[in-house]
Parts: C-alpha cells; structure tokens; sequence
C-alpha cells in the first residue's frame, strides 16, 4: 500500500460515515430534539433520559453525525457531556471504568457550544466527551498510573496528547481506571486492578476481565460512558482491551502520537492511541493526537472528501489470515467466518504465519525491563512521591492499600536488578528484536503481496481472580508492537457474549491505510454489539 497522509485519508472516512451512517445502522435510534416535545405517547424521560439523549443513541451515534447536528443547532455539547456524565453516575458503579470526572467538563462543553453557534469550531473534536487514561498527565486532575504512590498533587503540566485535544476544543471527560503501572508490576497480575480505582469489570459479563491495560477506557466505550477515550500500549494494552470489549483501538505508528507527559514503561515500544466505537470515530481522534492537519466537518457532506471512495468495497485487497490456534476452537471458528465474510466482500484471503516469533519473545521482556527502570526513573524525577524505582518498590512494600489484590512487584525488582541501556549486551538485544520484528510483517506481506496481516486480538474474557492472576498469553499485538508498525483492532464476532476482535497490522507508517481498510472490514463485518446487561443497571 502506498502511504497517504492521515489528514486526507480521514476526511474520507468521515464523509462516508455521515453519508452511510453507523457501523451497525439496525441498532440506531434517532436521538430527538432534547429541547422539544416529547413524541406522542411517551415520556420525555422514556425518550431521553435525564439528561437529554437516550442511552440507545449514545450507543450508535459517531462524531460526524454529532457534529452535523451541532452544526444545525439541534444538539448542543452541554446536551452531549451532560448526557455521558448521566450515564457514568447510573451504569459505572457496577463497572469501575472511570476513575473521576472532570469538573471542568461541562464549562469546556459551553465554550464549544459558543464556537458552533458563531461557526467558529475548531475541528472534528469540538465539544466531544473524550475519557483519558489515568497514566497521562493531566495538570488539573490526578494521574496516578493505578497507584497511591502518586495519588497526591497531580502533575505540574498537561501531557502534550491533552494539549491537543484541549486545542481542538474536546471536552475531557474524566480519568480512566487502568491496570496499574499499565500491567508491568506483578509477574502475575490481574489486568484492570488498581489501587487507586479497584477492579474494572467487563461490561458484557461482570465477572469477566476487560483485559490490560487500557481496562477503563475499552469498558467505559462498550458502556457508552464517552464517545471517545484514549489508552496507552506497549505491547497489547490498547489493543487486547478493545477486543476483549467489542471496541475499536488504534495503536499508531511508534513517534506519531507523542509521549511526553504520560507514565512510561519503554520508549522503544510506548504510545498512545485512540479508541472508540467505530473506526470513524477512532481516526478521527487519530488526527488531533497525531497533529495532521484535519479537514473541519462543517458544510455538507462533500465537502470532506469524496464518500464514494468508502463504500466498504475490499474487493482486490489481499489480508494475510494468521489464525494462532492456540487461543482455542472457539476463536478460530470466529476467524473462519470472518475469512468467510472477507472473501465474500471480494477480498483474498490467504493463511500466513508471520516467522521470528519465539525469539521475538525470548528477547522483549529482558529489554523491557532495562528500558522501563530507565524511564521510570527519568518520569518520577517529575512527580512528588518516590523519586525513582527503588524507592517506588519501598513503597508497595509498605502500603497495604498496594497489596489488596495481588502483592507481587516482581517486575519492578527485576527492572531495578536489570542491565542498564548502556550495557553493549543490552544494545544488541534491542536491535535485533527491531529487527526481527520488523522482518516478521514486511517479508509476510511481501511474499504474500498482502496489503495487511490479520489475526485474532483476543481470547474470549477470562474469569477475574485476583489469586490466579491473568490467562492473556496473546501473541498477535507482538510484532506490531515490537516493531512500532500500527495495528488496528475491530470488533469481529462473539463466544458466548464474550467478545472477540480481529486484529489488523500493515507495514511502518501506514496508518492512514490501516485505518481505511479498517473502516471497510468493520461494515463488511458489522459485529459491535452494545452489552445486554446494561437495561439492568437502569438504562
């Protein structure tokens, strides 16, 4: 595939959402006029809710069609924010997604009602709720990566990500719960614990896990808690919990999104990314973290770019299928319907085994390891509390609060004992994991002429277990990972109501295409599904 700006390829994108509607137009519901009467034969509370819109539309709806009727004054982002943070006060209690709100929400919400009513927007993200994970550094709120450690002040400047999306006129919404220290503590931990915010459930079935380490932010989406929400990856966290929870996530290209200002683990491997209900929605989000330079979505439809380009068409395209048996018969008859869907759409799909993974594995943690005592040390220079690693792990060893769930910083202790960056040994190891990476996706997809790789994200949600900790060996985010190249993953059926995603990864930088690709495999595919439990929890 050849690369194309992100810019022009999200204007597109957007075009063919207003046009075509949602991902999944059965399950739409037109939301009504939250200042006019209520139809004929209801309540407006029965067609709204409290606080303005109903849950069904916040379930379907994608930024275009927001803003198309932010635009033509039949909705506000007051309308919008107050109608999230609604649903966060009724349905996160039995979730614990969201660590806090932000007060300052629905003031940010007025000043982009106040640019749409003088047509003075600032993008496609003005006046929309975004949820951000709680290891990026917000200067208002805390950011405590999970942890007491840094639950005091919170940190003296806004990460540059929230720089971004505070320009682009997005609302914050609030802080998501994560797994703590983004899942690299505990040689056995329990993904979405922290203990700060507790233990994040799945929203589709309460007792099973969301996985790690993006955990609020992929429950929050599924429970429509925001329109978009933003997680962090090294390898795995942002895509398995997109997966694991019938969303969309993005990790983009190593570089594109920077990290200055969020919690690290490696800056050989570190980003942040998008994550959404539908792919419109996560590329158009894309834009702002990326800083491209994105069409604004006023006017008609046709004047972002030409709709007719997005009309799911896959025929010609070539996905290389890598099946990885081992997560189980259930997820691999999962992979053969999608296959089946692809196929029928026009796509060829051909059986891969992208090579190099065993070493790839033998040599990532080791240079983890040697990489996150480097930069934790460098991030906690920053932050009132423990001012390096050691005196992190004192801490664990001397707060109880730290060892409610699982008590083990086994991470931590190897990270501290571990070769430094400089070490020639260490050096060696990184580069030829780059390599190796890199080599597993570009020679697949040259040998096989393939315009991406696809494989399954996830299993199907384990069982929570503190005592056990998690069942999430799941090689398919690795190479991706490693590499830097982006992968992308879409929701692409369900085992027993439990979610499973379908991961797509192209070669460096090809973003822009992945994320097109994305949008046409997504409608073929047409498999979100809002969580059938929550009419329980007072939708």
């Amino acid at each position: 595939m050849g690369k194309r700006s992100i810019a022009s390829l999200i204007a597109v994108i957007a075009a063919g959402a207003l046009v075509t509607g949602t991902p999944n137009p059965r399950a739409e519901a037109a939301a009504p006029d939250p200042d006019g009467p209520a139809p004929t034969g209801s309540s407006r509370a029965e067609t709204a809710g409290s606080a303005g819109l109903p849950d069904r539309y916040l379930d379907t709806v994608t930024i275009p069609q927001l803003q198309a009727r932010m635009a033509d004054g039949s909705l506000t982002s007051s309308t919008l924010t107050r109608s999230y943070l609604q649903r966060i006060k009724t349905v996160d209690p039995k979730i614990h997604a969201v660590l806090r709100t932000n007060p300052k929400a629905l003031k940010q919400a007025a000043a982009s009602d106040a640019r749409h009513r003088k047509g003075r927007t600032l993008g496609p993200l003005d006046g929309i709720p975004v949820l951000l994970k709680d290891n990026v550094n917000t200067r208002d709120m805390p950011t405590t990566a999970g942890s007491l450690a840094l639950a005091g002040s919170p940190p003296g400047t806004d990460a540059a990500l929230v720089t971004k999306l505070k320009d682009a006129g997005a609302v914050i919404l609030g802080k998501a719960n994560l797994s703590e220290w983004a899942n690299f503590r505990a040689a056995k931990p329990t993904s979405g614990w922290s203990a700060v915010g507790g233990q994040t459930h799945n929203p589709f079935v309460l007792d099973r896990n969301p996985c790690g380490s993006s955990s609020g932010s992929a429950a929050a989406l599924a429970a429509s808690l925001s329109q978009v929400a933003i997680g962090t990856e090294t390898d795995g966290s942002i895509v398995c919990p997109a997966g694991m929870n019938g969303v969309v996530g993005h990790k983009p290209s190593l570089g594109l999104v920077s990290q200055s200002g969020v919690v690290p683990i490696s800056a050989e491997q570190d980003t942040a990314g998008p994550m959404a209900r539908n792919v419109v929605d996560t590329a158009l989000t894309l834009s702002v973290l990326s800083g491209d330079a994105t069409p604004r979505l006023g006017g008609t439809p046709g004047s972002l770019g030409d709709a007719g380009k997005l009309r799911g068409d896959l025929r010609g395209k070539r996905i290389g299928l890598w099946r990885l048996p081992s997560l189980g018969p259930d997820v691999d008859a999962v992979m053969t319907r999608t296959a089946r869907k692809l196929r029928a759409a026009g796509a060829e799909v051909v059986e891969v085994t992208p090579p190099y993974q065993e070493r790839i594995a033998e040599l990532e943690f080791p240079a983890l390891l040697s990489e996150f005592h480097r930069d934790i040390d460098a991030y906690l220079g920053t932050r009132k509390g423990p001012r390096d690693l050691a005196a992190l792990i004192e801490f664990n060893r001397t707060h109880p609060g730290e060892q409610t769930c699982f008590a083990g910083q086994e991470l931590f202790e190897q990270a501290l004992a571990a070769p430094p960056t400089t070490d020639p040994k260490y050096k060696a190891m990184r580069a030829e994991l780059k390599d190796l990476s890199s080599r597993s996706l570009d020679e697949t997809m040259a040998a096989h002429d393939l315009d991406a790789i696809a494989a399954p994200t996830n299993p199907p949600a384990w069982t929570t277990d503190c005592a056990r900790g998690d069942n999430d060996i799941i090689p398919s985010s690795t190479p991706a990972a490693v590499s830097g190249y982006p992968s992308l993953s879409v929701p692409a059926g369900q085992v027993n109501q439990l979610p499973v995603g379908l991961l797509l990864m192209a070669g460096d930088r090809q973003d822009a295409e992945l994320l097109s690709l994305g949008a046409a495999v997504e409608r073929r595919l047409n498999a979100w599904r809002a969580p059938k439990y929550l009419p329980t929890l007072g939708r």
